[in-house]
């Protein structure tokens, strides 16, 4: 079972993030050019909150907000829940379900962010997991 630092490793990206003063729509259309549901919020460096498109469906749409005029630091997730690099993929995965997140923070011991994981992220590498054990299970069988 892989630890997220090893996760993180082996699909380099940089996390995507936007400013608490940017508006929800470029947060959104940075979000569609790269086809992702949510950016992080950073401030001076440091993780400020989370924006999802669930963020935006609950807190703008519903409340019939302007996503032109109204910032990102009236409708973030301020409260972020993230998980430390060492903790294993079904850890994350765990806390994620428990939780009902899509996007999770992993940040190091300085608190500084080292990547994002998604839902999707853990779910193709637990197929994948399990995927190499049936083979090999597979081919204990057949010797």
């Amino acid at each position: 079972m892989k630890t997220l630092k090893q996760l993180l490793e082996e699909r380099p990206r940089t996390p995507l993030a936007v400013s608490p003063d940017d508006t929800i729509f470029s947060a959104l259309e940075l979000m569609a050019k790269h086809d992702i549901g949510a950016v992080l919020v950073m401030r001076d460096g440091r993780l400020a909150g989370i924006f999802s498109e669930r963020d935006y469906a609950r807190k703008v749409i519903l409340s019939g907000k302007s996503s032109k005029e109204t910032q990102v630091r009236e409708i973030m997730t301020e409260k972020v829940l993230y998980a430390l690099p060492e903790q294993t993929t079904d850890q994350a995965m765990a806390l994620m379900t428990e939780k009902r997140i899509r996007h999770l923070p992993v940040l190091d011991a300085a608190q500084r962010v080292i990547g994002v994981v998604s839902i999707g992220d853990l779910v193709k590498e637990t197929i994948s997991e399990q995927a190499f054990l049936i083979k090999q299970l597979e081919q204990y069988i057949a010797s």
